[in-house]
């Protein structure tokens, strides 16, 4: 695997493999690679030649200086793991590569990235559409693959590539999960040990509401009621627990359809979201 720092020498790597008629997947990052990252990289070395990779802790989504901060930067054991899960190129560049003195532009995508995390972390998909643009024009890549725990992301990215009209395929791959069922995500290497036991108020939150759409329930205030159940079983307070669609991102009265079902809670120092999809008869 080839470590790249500057954006004319990705353009430089990913025009040749065009070229020779490679095909290109993506995985774009922020660091602190884990299982859900390396699923990520392996479900695009099956379907890819050329596999690239971008570690890059994007200052401009993170609306809290010391979360910014306390974001683990560890390159030298994210590029063994990239490699060793077959990813060919990485992309790690400085804040100045990305935004150079006198950048002065923002992507600002409406309808799904104005609730839930967009409400609660202001100008964050902001940063994230930006970078994701500004990432998917120096890859160039046929498919570019994301994480679907991070569901509202996800759909501001689908927006944002649809209504820009660019040629990128965007690629949702399932959450990875541990074993008692909390979903992988860097943030919980912070969480203390007790912290950590509370943190599956999230997905038992998840669990308990596809249980009561399966067992025929499929209000959003009977779905949500099972749900917040588990929060206030172990004592966790979320910031939102919402039954909305996975496009839009809007509120939705009954699962009829394709529904998603999306919490956030702050656990200890460490906040962690996590989501479900829902159809009338379970989860997809």
């Amino acid at each position: 695997m080839t470590t790249l720092r500057t954006i004319a020498e990705v353009r430089a790597a990913t025009a040749d493999a065009r070229r020779d008629g490679r095909s290109i997947g993506f995985v774009p990052t922020m660091g602190a690679l884990h299982e859900g990252h390396l699923h990520l990289i392996r479900t695009a070395r099956r379907a890819h030649d050329l596999v690239v990779i971008s570690v890059f802790v994007n200052p401009t989504q993170f609306d809290d200086p010391a979360d910014l901060a306390a974001y683990p930067r560890v390159e030298d054991t994210d590029a063994a793991a990239a490699q060793a899960a077959g990813a060919d190129l990485l992309f790690a560049p400085s804040a100045a590569e990305m935004y150079p003195d006198g950048f002065a532009t923002t992507i600002e995508v409406g309808g799904p990235s104005e609730r839930l995390e967009g409400a609660s972390r202001p100008g964050h998909f902001n940063g994230v559409a930006t970078v994701v643009c500004k990432l998917l024009s120096i890859v160039g890549p046929d498919v570019a693959y994301f994480g679907q725990k991070d569901a509202q992301q996800l759909a501001v990215v689908r927006r944002m590539v649809t209504d820009l009209n660019l040629p990128y395929a965007i690629q949702a791959v399932p959450t990875v999960r541990d074993d008692d069922g909390l979903a992988l995500s860097s943030r919980n290497a912070r969480l203390a040990a007790a912290d950590r036991e509370r943190a599956l108020a999230l997905s038992r939150a998840l669990r308990a509401a596809e249980a009561s759409v399966a067992g025929g329930r499929a209000s959003a205030e009977e779905v949500l009621a099972a749900a917040r159940a588990e929060f206030a079983a172990r004592g966790v307070e979320p910031d939102y627990v919402e039954l909305v669609d996975p496009i839009t991102f809007t509120p939705l009265p009954t699962v009829d359809g394709d529904a998603l079902l999306a919490v956030a809670a702050r656990v200890g120092d460490v906040r962690l979201i996590d989501n479900q999809p829902l159809t009338r008869n379970g989860s997809h």
